[in-house]
Formats: C-alpha cells, sequence, structure tokens
C-alpha cells in the first residue's frame, strides 16, 4: 500500500535510503507529477513499465546533477546552464550503461533537472532517477494527486503529496543530430 507523504513533512534522508533500496515513487516536478525510481534499477524500472503498461518507449531521466551531464552525454555546456528547469533534453551518452537496460534504447537518454525542491532531495541520493509522467500509455498524465488511478496508487510505494500542479508537460528537445530539434511542446 503507498506511503503518502506530505511535500512539507519529507525527510530527506529516508527518501534517499528508499531511492536505494529500489523503492517506486510518485513525486511533483516543476511540470507535472513524476512515477520514478533508481534508474540503475532495473527491478524498480521494470515495475515503473508494468505500472504505466508502456514496454517499448525509453524512459527519461532526472540527472543528479549537472556535472553527471556534462560528463556522461554530449552536449552543448550553454543548455546544461539552461537547467534546471521544465525541459527534456534527449542528448548521445559518451558511455554505456549509465542506466538499467530497460530504462533507455541505444545511445540516447532523455534527461532532465525539474526545478522543484523536491528534486534535490533525488540528486542527493547520487543516482540517475527515472521520470515519466503519472499514467498509463495513451492516457492524459497527472497533475493532481487526488486524481491518480487507484491502480497506480496501489501499485508505488510512496506518493509526495505537494497538492495540484496547475502546468503541462516539459518541452522536450533532441539534441541527438547537428541542429537541435522541438520534439514535444
Amino acid at each position: 500500500m503507498v506511503e503518502i507523504i506530505k511535500f512539507e513533512d519529507v525527510k530527506p534522508a529516508n527518501i534517499i535510503k528508499r531511492i536505494h533500496f529500489g523503492e517506486v515513487f510518485i513525486y511533483p516536478t516543476d511540470t507535472i507529477y513524476g512515477i520514478g525510481c533508481d534508474a540503475t534499477n532495473e527491478g524498480a524500472a521494470k515495475s515503473i513499465r508494468v505500472i504505466k503498461q508502456r514496454f517499448d518507449k525509453p524512459f527519461s531521466v532526472i540527472a543528479p546533477s549537472k556535472q553527471w551531464i556534462s560528463k556522461n552525454f554530449i552536449v552543448s555546456k550553454s543548455f546544461v546552464d539552461k537547467l534546471p528547469g521544465p525541459f527534456t533534453y534527449i542528448l548521445k551518452t559518451k558511455k554505456k550503461n549509465l542506466v538499467a537496460p530497460n530504462v533507455a534504447h541505444g545511445e540516447t537518454i532523455g534527461v532532465r533537472i525539474p526545478n522543484h525542491e523536491f528534486i534535490t532531495t533525488i540528486q542527493k541520493s547520487k543516482k540517475p532517477f527515472v521520470t515519466t509522467s503519472v499514467n498509463t500509455a495513451g492516457e492524459i498524465p497527472c497533475n493532481d494527486p487526488k486524481k491518480i488511478p487507484r491502480e497506480i496508487l496501489d501499485s508505488v510505494d510512496v506518493l509526495i503529496d505537494a497538492g495540484k500542479l496547475d502546468n503541462k508537460p516539459s518541452i522536450i528537445l533532441d539534441f541527438t543530430e547537428e541542429l537541435p530539434k522541438i520534439v514535444r511542446l
């Protein structure tokens, strides 16, 4: 059964421990609510695939830091400096095995650093963290914890409740080609 923690009651050390244990979270971002886990934990990532009924498309990750992005991806520093923010950058990796094999496919990964206070707690785990919208594949993403479907809530370990978020999903920019392109506005 899901444990609901009000955002103002979050104890970072407890959250970090739970990330390392492989728990699955629903959490607030600067856009909408996300569902995520340690992106290096294949079992936890598989749980999210089952929850979302999404077995083909790759997941994006929250980067543990800007330095992690610069070290592990081919990207201009000027774009990294625009983070945190409501952006997901699709980037080419410099090395393999940055995340579990069921998180991303090939040599590209969607990377973001949302501008929300809770994200600093996730980053303290020093792990890349799966970030995908709270919904089943093809459904509208959730921005209100009171409207999260019961079957999703019953499948996660923790819900960080920051109330209703009045935003839209992140802007997706693809930096894998010579000229960047907008995937989603």
